[in-house]
């Protein structure tokens, strides 16, 4: 009996890439008739043509099964939901943009294969702005170093071929934010990295701005890492022990010159400044926490459907 391969993919205002990407795939197993395949698109309520184009496509291709979202949840909950509605002996994270190079879906099967659960593309280079792509790479440097127990995975973005045994696990997971870069390193399945090189967009604009960077980063650190709330303690530690040392050595200093020595305001006013911007960058700090805490106990569903199509073939 062939094996089935779920391919998922993302998507959000992507009518100028989605029906090449459909044809990519297609093609790729055209050439893999060892496997049968689901080409299975969750559609976060985008605002151009790519709903009709995927129901277009739902129409003369029954490969292709398309989740449509009632409203855009993000870009972190919508491709997890997508992930976990997928039940093929393996499943194919792929984004819609071409960046990531859906040709390694051969070698990701080859090395599933072999015996590997996770088989993961690891970005070498990027065709993307380097500034951007330097600004990344810094990220995913730091979160490995912060990261409790196993590193993060650094320069990988989701893009890889994940077996159903891992996909039941983080399917029982109850996340209502979850960090899929972080849950494939914290679980521990064996995994093979192929190096690629991210090409730039295939067509259209990113959606990802600075909020949406800045958002998937602190998910990162308060999933996987206390080190922020660590920081803060051992500055405020000394910070203080500072403090105490200036506020005594200006202390024998007017003992001993009394009669010209003048501690001015100017001190007061830096010290002031300093000591409420500290304390207000670890109260944001510590606010990123609790607001990870209040989405977790909220217990809302990842993402609301409107409509499936070709599920039922």
């Amino acid at each position: 009996m062939k094996k089935l391969i779920s391919v998922i993919t993302p998507c959000y205002n992507e009518e100028g890439n989605i029906a090449a990407m459909v044809q990519s795939i297609g093609e790729i197993f055209e050439k893999l008739p060892q496997y049968t395949f689901e080409h299975v698109i969750i559609d976060n309520c985008s605002t151009d043509n790519t709903p009709d184009i995927l129901r277009a496509i739902t129409n003369d291709n029954k490969n292709v099964k398309v989740i449509f979202n009632e409203r855009n949840f993000g870009w972190i909950r919508s491709p997890f939901y997508g992930l976990i509605q997928c039940h093929g002996d393996a499943v194919i994270f792929l984004a819609s943009d071409f960046q990531d190079p859906p040709e390694l879906i051969t070698q990701f099967l080859e090395k599933w294969e072999e015996g590997y659960k996770i088989v993961i593309g690891i970005k070498q280079q990027s065709k993307e702005n380097k500034l951007m792509f330097g600004v990344r790479k810094f990220f995913y440097n730091l979160l490995a170093r912060a990261s409790d127990g196993e590193p993060t995975i650094k320069n990988f973005t989701g893009f890889g071929l994940y077996d159903q045994k891992f996909i039941s696990i983080i399917r029982k997971l109850d996340y209502q934010y979850p960090y899929l870069r972080g849950l494939v390193s914290e679980l521990g399945f064996r995994r093979f990295e192929i190096p690629y090189v991210q090409q730039q967009r295939s067509a259209g604009k990113t959606s990802a701005n600075f909020f949406k960077l800045y958002d998937a980063a602190m998910l990162g650190f308060t999933s996987h890492s206390k080190l922020p709330l660590r920081l803060s303690a051992f500055i405020g530690f000394f910070s203080s022990i500072l403090s105490l040392l200036v506020a005594v050595g200006y202390f024998i200093y007017k003992l001993l010159f009394w009669d010209w020595f003048e501690v001015g305001l100017a001190p007061l006013v830096i010290g002031v400044f300093f000591f409420a911007s500290v304390q207000l960058f670890f109260i944001g700090i510590i606010g990123e926490y609790i607001g990870s805490i209040n989405t977790e106990v909220r217990k809302r569903p990842l993402v609301i459907e409107r409509e499936r199509i070709n599920f039922d073939k």
